[in-house]
């Protein structure tokens, strides 16, 4: 359950991702990937940050870390 989980969130965080950087979206597949890798950067730089628990915080901490994933990628692209 926790795997479907991650992939839900996941999911969230990436669509919401390519909706704030735009232009750079992967795809479904591609977007749930983002979310995924998002949410473990958005875990471990702002695990403890948000006063906001639960779901909303998960979906938060993993949306900005897919931000800064597709940041980092069109530096690379460039």
């Amino acid at each position: 359950m926790n795997i479907l989980w991650m992939i839900i969130v996941g999911a969230i965080a990436g669509f919401l991702a390519g909706q704030l950087f735009q232009g750079y979206g992967f795809g479904l597949i591609g977007n749930i990937a983002v979310g995924i890798v998002g949410a473990l950067i958005g875990g471990f730089l702002f695990g403890g940050v948000f006063v906001v628990g639960g779901v909303i915080g998960q979906i938060i901490s993993a949306t900005l870390g897919a931000v800064i994933l597709l940041f980092i990628i069109s530096l690379v692209k460039r």
